[in-house]
């Protein structure tokens, strides 16, 4: 009897491990199929300040002032 017990708690114990394996399958599906686009990482990359082969790459400075005068000028 208690072998029966003692197994029906270690089968209980592994749906459970089951039930989060599931779960965290689905999670990484859903990120990969994110990833796949490749969209994601070419964001990050982009932040990273990456740049693909053969593109340049422009830093532009002064963008508050030049909005700022932008707006003057168009008050006018």
């Amino acid at each position: 009897m208690r072998a029966y017990l003692d197994a029906g708690r270690a089968l209980n114990t592994r749906r459970a491990e089951v039930r989060a394996l599931e779960r965290q399958k689905k999670r990484l599906q859903e990120r990969l199929a994110l990833d796949e686009s490749g969209a994601t990482l070419l964001r990050a990359a982009r932040r990273l300040g990456l740049v693909r082969p053969g593109e340049r790459l422009f830093i532009v400075k002064g963008i508050p002032a030049w909005r700022k005068a932008r707006a003057a000028s168009a008050d006018r």
